[in-house]
């Protein structure tokens, strides 16, 4: 279970990268919210309707696994509501126990890529590969919906990073502050694919090289628990074997 003072540090990073998704253009308005894991049954989460760009330690929320909000002494009711996202975010929970910290944003570049059914889950970027992993993208589902929870609970459980078709990203990490940087990569991943649709190019890595690169990214113990991937011939993506990521 936290202590006090590890739920106060926790509250001030989410505010640092509720910060600098503004400032990086990843979310605009009231867009995007973020989550961190409070021991097994609690999660500290952004509460809808704020600017996550201007928020407060005392602005997040504790709820329980159920969604229900857990009230903090020392902290005032203010009538403050989790996140309309928040199924999301337990759903990543649930299906990941190495995973401490929840991101979701609209970064620009990669929802118009997914608009235009251009995928993310492509052999581009050595780092990303090994970092990040590969990224696939849902079908379209509701934003904040029981939809939307189903579209990634088979994905988020082999992948860290999942582009929600017209909608935005969600990415994971052990921590808070990786789910952003998870979130860094996969707009970068945007950002480079897009210049290469521009110039018409497309050069995606040799599957042998893919192979040793998911190979080091096993090796550094960056899978997913239980995730094994395997190159499918139908959609020519490195997936967990029976699971389509278009």
């Amino acid at each position: 279970m936290s202590t006090r003072n590890e739920t106060f540090e926790l509250r001030s990073e989410i505010v640092r990268i509720g910060r600098l998704m503004y400032d990086k253009g990843f979310i605009c308005a009231s867009d995007g919210n973020i989550s961190a894991r409070l021991g097994s049954d609690r999660v500290l989460i952004t509460p809808s309707g704020l600017h996550k760009g201007f928020l407060e330690p005392e602005d997040l929320l504790v709820v329980d696994m159920d969604g229900q909000v857990i009230p903090q002494p020392g902290f005032p009711d203010r009538g403050l509501r989790p996140t309309s996202e928040l199924p999301m975010h337990l759903e990543a929970y649930r299906q990941r126990p190495d995973v401490g910290g929840v991101v979701h944003a609209h970064p620009p570049l990669t929802i118009a890529l997914s608009i235009a059914d251009i995928s993310l889950a492509s052999y581009l970027l050595p780092e990303v590969i090994v970092m990040l992993g590969i990224v696939p993208t849902t079908p379209f589902a509701m934003p904040s919906s029981d939809e939307n929870r189903t579209a990634i609970s088979d994905l988020v459980r082999c992948h860290d990073g999942i582009v929600l078709r017209r909608h935005g990203s969600l990415t994971v990490g052990r921590t808070p502050m990786a789910a952003f940087m998870q979130l860094e990569t996969l707009e970068q991943q945007a950002r480079i694919t897009f210049m290469l649709t521009q110039l018409g190019v497309s050069n995606p890595l040799a599957m042998d090289q893919v192979e040793r690169l998911l190979a080091t990214r096993e090796a550094m113990g960056l899978n997913p628990p239980g995730a094994a991937f395997a190159f499918c011939t139908d959609c020519e993506v490195y997936h967990q074997p029976g699971l389509h990521v278009r």
